[in-house]
């Protein structure tokens, strides 16, 4: 099991940009892959990105492909997800989530066993 903490999370106004931090401590951090998730009010959670072990592969949702990038640091157990040109529609509790799998990066909520608290991020118009 590996414990996660997200930060970073904030008020921003449209078109600006945010750097989530997600930390991990416990197992090793490296044999995980990480993803991104959020969740706007009355809506499910989704996925935004997620990027495998040991960062070969990484994976975006198309709302936020070409604006989000993910990036991991295992040597400080940390992944990072950079955030530019912000919408409205980007509001939301966004969390980190660590899968096991292999090999790749899952995009179901379903896989992913240990996730952080979460971290608001507001977007105003």
């Amino acid at each position: 099991q590996v414990q996660l903490v997200e930060s970073g999370g904030g008020l921003v106004q449209a078109g600006g940009s945010l750097r989530l931090s997600c930390a991990a401590s416990g197992r090793t951090f490296s044999g995980y892959a990480t993803g991104w998730f959020r969740q706007a009010p009355g809506k499910e959670r989704e996925f935004v990105a997620g990027i495998s072990r040991p960062g070969l592969s990484t994976a975006y949702a198309d709302s936020v492909k070409g604006r989000f990038t993910i990036s991991r640091d295992d040597a400080k157990n940390t992944v990072f997800l950079q955030m530019s040109s912000l919408k409205p529609e980007d509001t939301a509790v966004y969390y980190c989530a660590a899968d096991d799998r292999p090999y790749g990066v899952s995009r179901s909520v379903s896989t992913y066993g240990d996730w952080g608290p979460g971290t608001q991020v507001t977007v105003s118009s």
